[in-house]
């Protein structure tokens, strides 16, 4: 038998757990926000950022291994979203190590109803993240053989992994309207 492991999203003032196949970034802390909290469009054109409140998102692992390590994160490298000239998906990054947050450093997210706090805002970003020299990092340009190192611990029975943190970016030049599913992939080593 092999493990069983599922993307969990974390919400909540103390994290809950909801298993994800797909996500929405959004202006508030909820795995199915629907289109109540939409991302605003910044005016006064490019330049100006708003941001999604941020997302945590880890691996759920559960059955039958010996042991689940490496974990890592990747895209196809290519955002097909209508962002704006400086629009992204951030990612919180540390100076060395594991760039995952431990479960026990999580942070709700939290903002207005039109932006979300930067990650790395010197006084309402993200605690474990915003004290790093390292300023968040665009997580599409971690690809299939330059992954995200996310969480390198090993996992030998039911647990969850460190949590991926980030969010989306907004510039003021980008184009309003639904926008198709990206994939993000996380990889992992199981014995």
């Amino acid at each position: 038998m092999s493990a069983t492991v599922v993307i969990q999203e974390g919400n909540g003032a103390s994290i809950t757990y909801t298993t994800q196949s797909s996500a929405r970034f959004n202006c508030s802390d909820a795995h199915t926000p629907v289109l109540t909290y939409p991302n605003a469009i910044p005016t006064g054109g490019a330049g100006n950022l708003m941001r999604s409140w941020w997302k945590s998102f880890c691996l759920y692992m559960s059955g039958s291994f010996t042991q689940i390590d490496n974990i890592k994160v990747y895209t196809d490298g290519t955002l097909g979203w209508t962002v704006g000239t400086s629009g992204l998906i951030q990612v919180g990054v540390r100076d060395a190590g594991d760039n995952g947050c431990p479960i026990a450093s999580y942070e709700q997210a939290a903002g207005s109803s039109s932006t979300g706090y930067d990650i790395d805002d010197g006084s309402n970003g993200h605690d474990y993240y915003k004290d790093q020299t390292a300023p968040p990092a665009d997580l599409f340009d971690y690809t299939d053989g330059a992954e995200l190192e996310l969480d390198t611990d090993a996992y030998t029975s039911e647990d969850r992994s460190k949590l991926l943190v980030c969010q989306l970016v907004v510039d003021g030049d980008s184009t309003l309207g639904a926008q198709s599913a990206e994939t993000i992939t996380f990889e992992y080593d199981e014995i």
